[in-house]
């Protein structure tokens, strides 16, 4: 009987206890204020456009997709020199022509937005970035991936903070290839390989790197990132294009804090949220906000290509076999009214099809284009 009294008293505790928890969600989790989020640099090396990215700010909660802002008026401004548009190239995105610069200068950023709100960055100095000495990679058989990583160094001494960006490619096939369609009520060869297609992915994580407490500038075997087995990536061909671009210490510690911010939450020992903002502020009202640090850098780019065959060919249901056409007395599936992919001819008088479903054989369905990269 003593017994049945403690499992009772245990449970009448839970339920106790359990009616103590509230939800706790405090008013910045649940603010509606659409703060001006900045993601761009002056791209001073005169090979490639500079590209600024304009977005909004949402609810934590919310489900739906960022706001775009666009119609805004951006300018690069040199102190004591002149002034280049940024041209909208697509929703959002402003985009200024590869061109010299005067690397001895100090720029800053001009926004204004279509409900003419304005808003400046500070001036930068030109942060000018070393070469990549190389990009190298290895298998990690306990991780069961291979690990790229990123070398490079300062001979003079003067560079000390890293921050990198890569884009990755991979080729990848659909494990049948579909060589047959229907056109007019008729089977006719397919005019285009969608068997083979080529996946792209930019990083989304914040790279980073320092030697302020080495003795010479040297990063040295820097992990960039990690690619499952598993994924096929590796299975015919990958390519990663690194961007390594050189920061002053003001920029460095707020992608350090940011990172720390977005990147290193969800245990009780990761560093607590806060609010990260930048160098960017509005021109007369400082409680309107704006998220971004303007900079300005050369940019070093460098390609590297394996084809390592790790992982596996792609496993798919066995294809069925149909009619081409279908019979008054059969009325079954056929290859002019299937929902599924014809293969190829089968049968001793080709008057069968081999059929497999989109996903089988349709390689575009796995996000990829059949488009072949120029650089491949």
């Amino acid at each position: 009987m003593k017994y049945w009294f403690i499992i009772i008293g245990f449970f009448a505790l839970l339920l106790v206890v359990d009616s103590c928890v509230e939800p706790f969600s405090p008013p910045e989790v649940n603010s509606d204020e659409n703060y001006l989020v900045i993601d761009g640099f002056l791209n001073v090396s005169g090979t490639d456009s500079t590209r600024i990215e304009l977005r909004r700010t949402q609810n934590v909660n919310a489900n739906a997709l960022p706001i775009i802002e666009t119609g805004a008026q951006l300018a690069v401004e040199e102190e004591n020199g002149g002034t280049w548009s940024l041209a909208e190239a697509s929703a959002g995105v402003y985009v200024l022509a590869p061109r010299q610069y005067n690397r001895a200068g100090k720029y800053r950023l001009r926004i204004k937005t279509k409900d003419n709100q304005e808003y400046l960055s500070e001036y930068v100095g030109v942060s000018i970035t070393p070469p990549i000495d190389s990009v190298t990679y290895k298998v990690d058989p306990v991780l069961n991936a291979a690990v790229f990583y990123v070398n490079t160094h300062d001979a003079q001494n003067k560079t000390q903070f890293y921050r990198w960006k890569f884009e990755e490619t991979w080729e990848y096939e659909a494990a049948y290839y579909s060589a047959l369609m229907v056109r007019n009520d008729s089977v006719v060869v397919r005019p285009e390989n969608i068997n083979k297609c080529w996946g792209k992915l930019k990083s989304g994580s914040i790279l980073l790197g320092t030697t302020v407490k080495l003795s010479s500038d040297i990063i040295k075997d820097l992990p960039l990132n990690r690619v499952p087995i598993s994924t096929n990536k590796l299975f015919i061909k990958y390519s990663i294009l690194v961007r390594q671009y050189g920061l002053s210490r003001q920029a460095f510690e707020y992608w350090t804090d940011l990172s720390k911010t977005t990147q290193g939450t969800g245990s009780l020992f990761d560093v607590l949220p806060s609010q990260v903002t930048g160098n960017i502020r509005h021109v007369s009202n400082a409680r309107m906000l704006a998220f971004g640090y303007f900079s300005a850098a050369t940019e070093e780019t460098r390609r590297f290509t394996v084809a390592p065959r790790l992982g596996t060919f792609p496993r798919c249901i066995e294809p069925d076999t149909i009619p081409i056409r279908c019979s008054p007395r059969d009325p079954d599936e056929c290859a002019l009214t299937t929902a599924k992919l014809l293969l190829t001819y089968w049968g001793p008088r080709s008057d069968s099809v081999l059929v497999a479903a989109h996903s089988c054989a349709d390689c575009r369905l796995q996000g990829g284009t059949t488009e072949r990269p120029s650089y491949w």
